[in-house]
């Protein structure tokens, strides 16, 4: 038999293909009446200045209208004046000067007057002065620049190399390199677990009070998850980035987008066993895959680089329960349509519409109708945010409050089984169109 490449679905590699017991639930939570809304919060307290590097000039760093993140803002009401932002590295000099200059016309001045721009970590390193040492680096990069032991991917090494004992916030996925460099990814989290290095990841839909509230539901009442059910529809009408549309640059919509469905599956189902994974996917060129307002030219992408419109998946947890994903590219205007339902004996909570308006529906035994909870004022980017930074400065006033949701070792996984979807998809779709030998 001949060798093959490193496969996602391989499991082994990355410990998550075992078939170990798993208490699905029990992971890290935060008791939601302790999420507190970003206007309800004081500035943390101290008259020393908090000095952080944003690596990452882009929206996740600064906004944009395609979405409510947008780091330098939950920084700025986190850490009121004490903020400084050092350093802004981008290789888009005239991008980071130009949103720098927007700061400095706002009553945020003092944050931002003094950030000098670098164009990458080295030329930061070198021209470093001992009253700029960072208290913390925020990591904002296109995702395909980080997560691997390659020099000029290898952010995070950097970092832990010139800056031990920094912390690190790292947006997600951890990575968009070819699924080979799966491995590389887990030795990145090893080294950080190793090091002590205080690191969070931004899977910020873990904070959401309507996400820790059926937490507390499965644990109060000792639940085991039978089933994960998720859906993820986005507005395709609004998506005009080519790269998104291009599985060579994104590495495709399950991995780049529908990883934070993947992992609130994760989250609530237990380690995944991967062996399992079975997917298929509606292609571009199938006539069902026809879409009528993209804002992009498709034509200009390789063929065999342009993304599916549908992928359906399904796997099995190592505590045996079972899990669904589903990810379609089909609504036009702007809003997405969401859902993540967990089942177990008795109960049914469905989250609906997370990302603006969080809904939750309980339905509890001995009672056919559904409790409705609603969290008009909910923020997970700035929960997510605050909770890290309480960390570094360990406050342990309340250490309920306080719990890292999202490590990196955990992001890795998560990152493993986006990539095994995509894989079984794509195994399924050559079987489909596979010719019979002769």
């Amino acid at each position: 038999m001949g060798s093959r490449r490193p496969s996602a679905l391989d499991g082994p590699m990355t410990g998550v293909g075992s078939r170990r017991p798993s208490l699905a639930s029990r992971r890290p939570s935060i008791d939601p009446t302790k999420l507190v809304p970003m206007d309800k919060v004081s500035h943390v307290s101290g008259t020393d200045d908090f000095n952080v590097v944003f690596v990452g000039a882009g929206n996740i760093m600064f906004g944009s209208d395609e979405g409510p993140w947008n780091h330098s803002f939950r920084f700025e009401h986190k850490l009121g004046p004490r903020l400084k932002v050092v350093a802004l590295i981008d290789p888009a000099v005239d991008r980071a000067t130009a949103v720098l200059a927007k700061k400095c016309e706002t009553f945020v001045r003092s944050a931002y007057e003094n950030t000098r721009v670098f164009r990458n970590l080295e030329e930061f390193i070198k021209n470093l002065s001992k009253k700029d040492t960072p208290r913390a680096f925020v990591i904002g990069t296109p995702p395909m620049f980080r997560g691997t032991m390659q020099s000029g991917r290898d952010v995070e090494l950097q970092i832990m190399k010139h800056f031990p004992g920094v912390a690190l916030f790292v947006e997600k996925p951890i990575s968009t390199g070819p699924v080979g460099e799966i491995e590389e990814a887990f030795k990145v989290a090893k080294t950080i677990r190793e090091s002590g290095t205080l690191c969070s990841v931004g899977y910020m839909l873990r904070y959401l009070k309507a996400v820790q509230m059926m937490k507390q539901i499965i644990d109060e009442n000792n639940l085991t998850v039978m089933a994960t059910i998720a859906r993820y529809a986005c507005a395709y009408e609004a998506i005009a980035k080519p790269d998104w549309w291009n599985k060579s640059k994104s590495a495709g919509p399950i991995i780049e987008q529908g990883t934070h469905f993947c992992d609130l599956s994760r989250y609530f189902g237990g380690e995944v066993d991967m062996a399992t994974v079975v997917a298929h996917s509606l292609e571009w060129d199938e006539n069902a895959g026809h879409l009528s307002k993209m804002q992009i030219d498709e034509t200009a992408i390789a063929p065999e680089d342009r993304i599916p419109r549908v992928t359906s998946a399904t796997w099995k947890y190592e505590s045996g329960a079972v899990g669904n994903f589903i990810h379609v590219i089909a609504l036009q205007g702007h809003d997405y349509s969401c859902e993540l339902e967990v089942y177990a004996d008795g109960y049914q909570l469905k989250l609906v519409n997370p990302y603006v308006q969080p809904v939750l529906h309980v339905r509890k035994p001995g009672n056919d109708h559904e409790e409705i909870h609603r969290f008009p004022d909910d923020d997970p980017f700035f929960s997510e945010i605050s909770v890290w930074i309480d960390n570094i400065e360990d406050i342990e006033e309340d250490p309920e409050t306080s719990q890292i949701l999202s490590s990196y070792e955990d992001a890795c996984k998560t990152y493993a089984l986006t990539w095994a979807i995509r894989e079984a998809s794509e195994l399924s779709r050559h079987k489909k169109f596979a010719k019979p030998s002769a």
